[in-house]
């Protein structure tokens, strides 16, 4: 069992569940996992890619990719969402092309020891997005002025803030719905970010 309820498989799929996975699918039909348990309702799948894509690929966005995917592997790390881990450092790694320095990154998530990785700049949004994760009653306006201070725009820490809380939505839906890799191809996702309407995963 990949859940802890019922998922469609694409094989049994009809209407418009089945052109939904056509848009989304990987190699050989291949749909992850955390795309699978919306089957049901396939309108919240609808929710959640569109809200995926434009948060994590979309080249609107004006801080690196690498970074962005670096906050959710580390927001799944603090939720303890193995799922989520998983398939995003194989997105970080791929994205920073560098496997010593992102084993490197993964150490210093393990080790609590960010700061020893990033510059304070980089830091600064890991520490609000910690915050933001484990914390989000103590956060004050102060917090933003932080990294306003250390050099965020309004706007890219908009961006850190939309990363922060996808994750943590999506930790919630694998975790509380019993979400495994069984099936699932580790790190593929829809790399077009100039096309927000592209969800296919390869």
């Amino acid at each position: 069992m990949m859940s802890w309820i019922k998922i469609i498989p694409y094989h049994k799929a009809k209407g418009p569940l089945l052109r939904l996975y056509d848009k989304i699918k990987g190699p050989n039909n291949n749909i992850d996992n955390i795309l699978l348990i919306h089957s049901l309702r396939p309108h919240s799948l609808t929710g959640h890619m569109s809200l995926y894509k434009n948060v994590l690929h979309n080249s609107n966005n004006s801080l690196p990719k690498w970074f962005l995917e670096s906050i959710g592997v580390y927001v799944s790390y603090l939720n303890d969402c193995q799922y989520c881990v998983d398939h995003h450092f194989s997105g970080f790694k791929r994205l920073l092309n560098n496997n010593e320095k992102a084993d490197e990154f993964y150490q210093a998530v393990v080790n609590d020891s960010l700061e020893t990785y990033y510059d304070t700049k980089l830091y600064s949004g890991m520490v609000y997005s910690k915050k933001l994760t484990l914390a989000v009653k103590d956060l004050k306006e102060e917090d933003v002025n932080d990294l306003k201070e250390v050099g965020f725009t309004d706007g890219e820490i908009l961006e850190i803030n939309q990363v922060c809380s996808y994750f943590n939505y999506a930790n919630r839906t694998v975790l509380g719905l019993g979400v495994n890799t069984d099936g699932d191809i580790i790190g593929l996702s829809p790399n077009d970010s100039d096309d927000p309407e592209n969800w296919s995963h390869n």
